[in-house]
């Protein structure tokens, strides 16, 4: 190709895990024949798909400018870098913000520079590279990872040693982050109280956490309460994706026993607290039980896996209903709500596959709130 040629760059890049084992490929392509120039591909050792994703642009933009191209024509199937490099969305995310610098300094190098998002399909060679680099990095054969274009036709194998089918429905389940009632260890249900400042920078981190994690324009669905539904803001503002409200994902109803310490609560009802403690099916004076929170957040799972099934989707809630939703993934017994903790603005991930399996793959993660003030108080 001669200098100043046009040129066509098809990047792409994926995570077995997100983050997990991560790799990248590249095609460039001379413009005007579709000839296959250069192809780039590497694994990435562990990462989220969005990092991966930016690597192969990376990697594109950087053949491109060692072949003398004058104009650059980029197709990638992810909405984010092609949003984000093209200048119409914001780039918060911290792993992605120098890779997208150093892609935005060596674009600069060209005289025009446009980018297009493309169907899967139509990016099918830099995506075989990009498991093929994968395949490679974990030393299998490329015919054991299939292109995404491929995957989709194929009927999806058995999970693992679970023997779960199907394309499973990701659930990323976040606590919302501090109020004043978590500082003084109070019950908080279906009250009304906002986020401190502490709570509002804990939103922000995992808002920039699980945009690393998702497509953009992932659907986002929250408690109607109002600390749930910041946190849920926070996280709309960093992935684009829009907030809807179910009703079935507020807090336990802790009636007579709302705002008070747990001290209080006892103090006041010293028998039938110790017996709420133990019983899931006995409601709280003038509340309601931990079963009647089970059901109704059941029904809200079922309703997400009728309509997103084989999606993703982020839950913003609270403790109960997010251990209820844990407590399905694997299969326990109310003892769960008793003996698992869950700190404020943290993630956990629960899949449910079409056959009636499910996998939980973390849980109580809150390795994004690297402030430490953040982290000393998220337990609270």
């Amino acid at each position: 190709m001669k200098v100043g040629g046009k040129v066509i760059v098809e990047a792409d890049g994926g995570s077995r895990g997100n983050p997990g084992p991560a790799g990248y490929g590249a095609v460039v392509r001379d413009a005007p024949t579709g000839d296959v120039l250069v192809e780039r591909a590497e694994g990435i050792g562990v990462a989220t798909n969005n990092v991966a994703e930016y690597q192969g642009l990376l990697a594109g933009l950087r053949a491109a400018a060692e072949l003398g191209a004058d104009e650059v024509h980029v197709r990638m199937d992810s909405k984010l870098v092609v949003e984000q490099m093209s200048g119409r969305w914001k780039i918060k995310h911290a792993a992605l913000q120098p890779i997208a610098l150093e892609a935005q300094k060596i674009a600069r190098g060209f005289t025009t520079i446009r980018y297009e998002w493309i169907p899967r399909a139509r990016n099918s060679h830099a995506d075989r590279l990009a498991n093929e680099a994968m395949d490679a990095q974990a030393g299998k054969p490329p015919k054991e990872a299939p292109g995404k274009a491929e995957r989709a036709q194929r009927p999806a194998p058995a999970t693992g040693w679970t023997g779960a089918t199907g394309t499973p429905t990701r659930l990323l389940l976040v606590r919302h982050g501090q109020t004043e009632l978590s500082i003084e260890r109070r019950y908080s249900g279906r009250g009304e109280v906002p986020l401190t400042e502490l709570g509002q920078r804990q939103a922000k981190a995992v808002a920039d956490r699980v945009a690393g994690m998702i497509e953009p324009g992932t659907r986002i669905v929250s408690s109607p309460l109002g600390r749930a539904r910041q946190t849920a803001a926070a996280i709309a503002e960093a992935t684009g994706g829009p907030v809807e409200v179910a009703e079935g994902l507020v807090e336990t109803d802790f009636g007579a026993w709302e705002r008070l310490t747990f001290a209080q609560a006892s103090a006041r009802d010293p028998k039938l607290h110790g017996r709420w403690l133990a019983d899931p099916a006995l409601p709280a004076p003038d509340g309601e039980s931990f079963d009647v929170v089970h059901r109704r957040v059941r029904r809200v799972r079922d309703d997400l896996v009728a309509r997103i099934g084989g999606g993703t989707a982020v839950v913003v809630s609270h403790v109960t209903p997010i251990k209820s939703l844990l407590r399905m993934g694997l299969d326990a017994g109310p003892s769960l709500l008793y003996r698992l903790h869950l700190d404020l603005a943290s993630l956990s991930i629960v899949e449910f596959f079409p056959d009636g399996h499910a996998s939980v793959r973390l849980v109580n993660d809150t390795s994004h709130l690297a402030d430490p003030v953040s982290k000393l108080n998220s337990w609270r």
